[in-house]
């Protein structure tokens, strides 16, 4: 039973991850399919076995929150989520389940699932008021003005009722979306991962014209309430909105029975590219209003409605070709070439293929027929060779010996996935040590991208990181596709950089195992660069946390005469080596661990976090016996019930801005 337990415990966990990344910071990291996968798992274990169900479970609400930089709106009708089916089997179950309790002439409008973010829209009299985010399904984020700009927003409707609330998905059409990635690498900027992550963050500007240059437009699905007029059934009032002049959303069909249903899904998932927005799936709807009424929903659910999702979409296509690339710590990964083919939204002519363990394990060959598709619909993989479609000309591909950049030896390490270029001059390296040390968790230089960090190369601008503070306006404004404000705009945020202190530092300067918050604790202890690189390994691994795998690695990295003379030469331009810690002889959190859960209104996580550092305390990830304190949000998941389970003391976001008093200013 504690078997079932604990995996109940680690599943809330882990959508709770998931239902930040995707709802909060449009950023998700798995496919739908394999978020819906694990909530099934959970719904079925909290189902199986009620006693270990809970209130605060992913199951039980929607997984967004709102963003406190817009004000919040009451949604006075709930904007819920539906509960997903993934055969048809389940279909035929769900419908049938209907049809035995109201009649077997149900009928159901069936659409296509636009992948997007729902908004409501409201009107008063015609007028166009109010625009906003579903949220957590019942308070959620203001965004009128940023919902004026989106392509298919009435700003007046005729002979309209007295009052209308509509709700509908804003999305990015494939245009508009491969029009802004070509932009944000021009201004050397990240590329948005999805049309849906880029329609996400494109609504949530606090700059509507930049919301306006995005390109987004909308579909609407659904009347949530209306004053002065009547609907007896769902298809009745979509017509009437179309009527208004709203763009409803396309291919809706009124269906009676299953096996009619589900072949307008298929039809639907097997014309997925025709649209020019991507879908998820389709939406199987009870038409009758009255009916609807009657049926009921949960508390996250309509009993009337379903989503079925459709899996990860799969395409075959082949390997022109197997090249390698070289990272920053002279890893060498191998890629695949690809015929190009259009998945999810995109087109994808690339896949990385990791190391040669996956290569031969999926039995990847040059000129292979493959099956192609994108993990959590970003990153494009390989998901099997075909070697019945196999002509007999393919070629066994094989990592080099040499390093395809500077010609130095390529080794694999003990047990080590990764083979590595052994040259300690590899420009590859050097260039992916560029954008790591400018990337926002080490220097954060704004604008410095990996195209701009390849044309300052290419140019003879920049051999390495030393060379980004003896850059000059003329030598940025003169590379292609960037003018005098880009280059005014780089080199401000270059000069910002150098007073970011040895933290930043020393991530930045990508030594081998030492990640953000290890460079954070190594730059407290020392304080100074010179420090560091003159103490022992045995001071450094002294570091709470930090380890002797980390000490050996920064004792190598200050060993070599280059990167000794690569720091004296930053010194030279003024880059801050040295961190300012506030010494505090009462430090309040000093030996107390800490875990943050759900949201906070007052800070981010990484603010919190940061509090908890600078007076002497430790922020875990995860609840043990170990923990002292949990500092609960809204919305806290399994991390609060684990630690009530475990008496562990639970503070709110009131009680910890007690606690800390007037030390979060002296301490930040």
């Amino acid at each position: 039973m504690d078997k079932i337990k604990n995996r109940i415990l680690e599943l809330r966990t882990e959508i709770e991850y998931h239902n930040n990344r995707y709802y909060n910071e449009d950023n998700p990291e798995i496919s739908d399919f394999e978020y819906d996968m694990l909530l099934r798992e959970l719904e079925q274990l909290e189902k199986q076995f009620p006693q270990f169900d809970d209130p605060n479970s992913p199951t039980h609400h929607v997984g967004g929150v709102r963003n406190t930089v817009f004000s919040s709106v009451e949604h006075k009708v709930a904007m819920q989520s539906l509960s997903d089916v993934f055969s048809k089997e389940e279909l035929v179950e769900f419908i049938e389940k209907l049809q035995e309790k109201y009649g077997t002439d149900l009928e159901f409008s069936v659409e296509p699932k636009i992948d997007g973010l729902s908004v409501s829209l409201e009107y008063s009299n015609g007028v166009f008021v109010r625009g906003s985010t579903r949220g957590d399904g019942t308070t959620g984020e203001d965004v009128t003005e940023n919902l004026k700009t989106v392509d298919g927003v009435p700003h007046f409707i005729k002979e309209a009722p007295e009052f209308l609330e509509v709700r509908g998905e804003v999305y990015m059409p494939g245009e508009s979306f491969n029009r802004l990635n070509a932009r944000q690498e021009a201004k050397g900027k990240p590329k948005f991962a999805n049309p849906r992550n880029a329609a996400a963050g494109s609504l949530r500007q606090l700059d509507s014209t930049v919301t306006a240059g995005r390109g987004l437009s909308i579909y609407v699905f659904n009347i949530q309430q209306v004053v002065g007029r009547e609907f007896k059934s769902h298809t009745e009032g979509l017509n009437y909105l179309k009527i208004c002049g709203f763009n409803i959303v396309p291919d809706i069909k009124l269906i009676s029975g299953a096996e009619a249903v589900f072949e307008h899904i298929s039809q639907i998932g097997e014309n997925r590219e025709k649209y020019s927005y991507s879908i998820d799936g389709s939406v199987v709807k009870v038409d009758s209003l009255d009916l609807r009424q009657e049926i009921g929903a949960t508390s996250k659910f309509p009993r009337w409605a379903v989503a079925y999702k459709f899996p990860a979409e799969e395409k075959e296509t082949t390997v022109e070709d197997i090249y390698v690339q070289v990272g920053r710590t002279g890893a060498i990964t191998p890629n695949a070439l690809l015929t190009p083919v259009r998945i999810a939204g995109s087109t994808v002519s690339r896949a990385v293929l990791h190391n040669i363990d996956n290569i031969r394990e999926k039995d990847i060959r040059i000129g292979d027929k493959v099956i192609v598709r994108k993990a959590g619909d970003i990153i494009p993989e390989i998901v099997r060779s075909i070697p019945e479609k196999r002509m007999g000309n393919e070629i066994i591909f094989e990592m080099p010996t040499k390093c395809p950049e500077c010609g130095a030896p390529v080794v694999r390490e003990g047990t080590e996935a990764a083979a590595r270029c052994t040259g300690d001059n590899c420009p590859a390296q050097k260039l992916r040590n560029i954008e790591h040390f400018a990337s926002r968790d080490a220097m954060n230089i704004e604008g410095l991208g990996p195209a701009v960090i390849e044309q300052l190369s290419d140019n003879n601008l920049l051999f390495d990181v030393a060379d980004l503070y003896t850059l000059s306006r003329e030598d940025i404004a003169g590379l292609e596709r960037l003018g005098d404000k880009s280059a005014h705009n780089l080199i401000n945020a270059i000069e910002k950089s150098k007073e970011n202190g040895l933290a930043k530092l020393l991530f930045g300067l990508g030594i081998r195992h030492i990640g953000a918050r290890a460079a954070k604790l190594i730059a407290k202890h020392f304080t100074d660069i010179d420090k560091l690189i003159s103490a022992e390994k045995e001071e450094i691994s002294s570091i709470p946390d930090v380890g002797e795998k980390m000490a050996l690695s920064i004792k190598e990295y200050f060993a070599n005469e280059e990167n000794l003379a690569l720091v004296d030469r930053l010194k030279e331009c003024g880059v801050k080596t040295t961190e300012d810690v506030q010494t505090n002889e009462n430090l309040l959190f000093e030996g107390l661990t800490f875990v943050l859960t759900g949201n906070l209104e007052g800070y981010s996580r990484n603010e919190a976090k940061e509090i908890i550092e600078n007076l002497g305390g430790k922020a875990s990830g995860s609840v043990s016996a170990k923990t002292d304190y949990v500092l609960a949000g809204e919305k806290a998941g399994s991390k609060l019930t684990k630690a009530k389970e475990l008496g562990i003391k639970i503070i709110t976001e009131a009680e910890f801005n007690k606690m800390i008093g007037g030390n979060t200013n002296e301490n930040n």
